[in-house]
């Protein structure tokens, strides 16, 4: 008779309201200025409606879960790296510029949409608290640039940085790419990437200079006589013109892609379980 009594009343449409306005209550006082919606949508709603609000609200707290928990990832992981016993590195991430530092890495975390990219910001935050070889300025430089570049835009730097003079061809072929037309469409996103970092001062073509640094133009090109003129265009997959690093992008593949070792070891807990 009681089991009748609990099936009837699981049934029953009162209930399922009662439960639909508990779970909205429930999301309402984690995120306080959402009862505002909540007590105005209340009147508005059908009891389906209500219910579908719900369901999304769960899934956007979840999202704001994750990147939360992302974020003390990541910042558990630099504190891994520092020596805190060093005055120099309590005092630089105590200080206002660092801060800075860590505000603006954080502020655009929808974008950090990788673990690699993770990995990159966690880098470039542990070597600027560890190290100031380059100023505040460039450091914000690259943390832009990990918001406004793909993973692969950073797996054709590493290539550059690990062969330098290497050409297009031999990134492509290094990257284990497979052969595809010039006209492409993996042909068009390769020529992009590659201006994309050239015009962003990453990389450059190698250029001669001299002894004070300045860069040497490059002796004109010989004309080709009528009717010898390439028929065709210069590939996306030159094997002549070679590629460098820049000096910013050399101290970029320092900050972001060399990873301090971690100084003490840790392991995350699944929320509830015991430390």
């Amino acid at each position: 008779m009681e089991i009748n009594k609990i099936d009837k009343e699981e049934l029953d449409p009162d209930s399922k309201k009662k439960a639909a306005r508990a779970a909205i209550n429930a999301i309402a006082g984690a995120i306080p200025f959402v009862g505002g919606l909540i007590s105005a949508g209340v009147g508005y709603w059908s009891e389906n409606e209500q219910e579908e609000v719900t369901n999304i609200l769960r899934q956007w707290l979840q999202m704001l879960e994750d990147e939360l928990r992302e974020k003390g990832k990541t910042i558990a992981e630099i504190v891994a790296r520092l020596d805190m016993n060093d005055e120099k590195v309590k005092e630089r991430i105590e200080s206002p510029e660092y801060q800075a530092l860590m505000k603006k890495a954080f502020r655009n975390w929808s974008s950090i949409d990788t673990e690699y990219k993770r990995q990159r910001i966690r880098n470039i935050l542990a070597n600027a608290a560890a190290a100031k070889t380059t100023s505040d300025d460039v450091v914000r430089l690259f943390i832009d640039w990990i918001n406004l570049y793909s993973d692969f835009h950073f797996e054709v730097i590493g290539e550059i940085y690990r062969n330098p003079g290497i050409t297009r061809g031999g990134i492509w072929d290094n990257l284990s790419k497979p052969e595809v037309r010039e006209d492409s469409a993996e042909a068009d996103l390769f020529k992009m990437l590659v201006r994309d970092l050239s015009t962003g001062g990453v990389i450059r073509q190698v250029r001669q200079t001299d002894y004070a640094g300045n860069f040497l133009r490059k002796p004109p090109a010989n004309k080709s006589r009528p009717g010898q003129a390439p028929r065709t265009a210069k590939s996306a997959f030159d094997e002549v013109e070679p590629y460098q690093l820049t000096d910013l992008g050399q101290q970029f593949v320092h900050y972001a892609m060399t990873e301090i070792v971690a100084k003490i070891e840790f392991h995350e807990f699944a929320p509830g379980t015991p430390a």
